[in-house]
């Protein structure tokens, strides 16, 4: 196939699209041409789009002091209507509200 702007020939694809798509990471080989990025090599990236910048790059930084354990619980629907019914920050509140319990039912205080 002949460029139009150049009239060099350029070589047909012979890149196999769909098996390279449906490659998973763990698939791709890194070497030294090609290595495998860390969260430090996107500090200070920024998107664009058409010469728009659209935003930062950011990632989740680490969880804040005291950190806090995820677990699954069972509450009456009520009791999680109520917290969502006061808005965002509910889970916060509900975790203090459990706190303040705790100070006066705690076993040195029963």
């Amino acid at each position: 196939m002949k460029n139009a702007s150049t009239g060099k020939t350029i070589p047909a694809d012979k890149t196999d699209w769909p098996r390279v798509r449906a490659m998973k990471d763990r698939e791709i080989s890194h070497d030294v041409d090609s290595p495998a990025t860390t969260a430090a090599d996107w500090d200070g990236a920024v998107l664009r789009q058409g010469g728009v910048e659209l935003g930062k790059a950011r990632t989740r930084g680490p969880n804040r002091s005291p950190t806090k354990e995820q677990v699954a619980i069972r509450y009456n629907p009520e009791v999680i209507a109520a917290f969502r019914a006061s808005g965002s920050g509910w889970q916060t509140r509900m975790n203090n509200a459990l706190e303040d319990w705790l100070k006066s039912h705690s076993p040195a205080n029963v």
